[in-house]
């Protein structure tokens, strides 16, 4: 089972967005769990930002392909917006951590926004600012950086927790009660 250089084919008028929170699993279920009905068409999990053609789990994990872990958001931008994908992603992980999600260390799990156009990087850039002002106390330590090639992971990590739903999940990945941005 490879991966393969290519994301699902996005439906018309669909929007990708690419987040890095430490290991995809719980992201991904998260996100499907929060937005399934609001305009999210699919989540996938793979590889994004390192410089490795066609990585396997086993070698982003050795952390010397420079990828990190990351899931692919496809959705309906009549729906969802970009803001409201990244808000909950300042809520639904600890980006302060870097490279390490709860109990997960290594260069795979730092907290990354990959941004598919200027507007996706302007967007990414203010409400990380707000974030941190407002919710991290100014230790936020994502990367912001253009979305380049992504890998989609092997098939058996896509939907890992809804086929095993006692599987291990970081306990880093959970909502936290902030105030609405301003």
């Amino acid at each position: 089972m490879g991966t393969v250089a290519n994301p699902p084919t996005i439906p018309e008028g669909a929007e990708r967005a690419t987040v890095a929170a430490g290991c995809f699993w719980g992201v991904e279920h998260l996100y499907r769990k929060h937005f399934a009905d609001k305009g999210l068409y699919d989540a996938r999990v793979g590889y994004i930002g390192g410089d490795t053609a066609n990585p396997s789990y086993r070698a982003v994990c050795s952390g010397n392909t420079g990828h990190a872990e990351a899931t692919l958001l496809i959705y309906d931008p009549t729906r969802l917006s970009y803001t409201q994908l990244l808000e909950f992603f300042y809520r639904m992980h600890d980006p302060t951590t870097l490279n390490q999600q709860g109990p997960d260390r290594g260069t795979q799990y730092r907290s990354g926004i990959f941004y598919h156009s200027p507007e996706q990087e302007k967007i990414a850039r203010d409400v990380t600012r707000r974030a941190n002002e407002q919710w991290w106390g100014g230790r936020i330590v994502t990367e912001i950086l253009p979305a380049k090639q992504w890998w989609d992971a092997e098939d058996y990590h896509q939907l890992y927790l809804t086929k095993n739903p006692h599987g291990y999940e970081c306990p880093s990945h959970f909502l936290r009660s902030f105030p609405d941005l301003k």
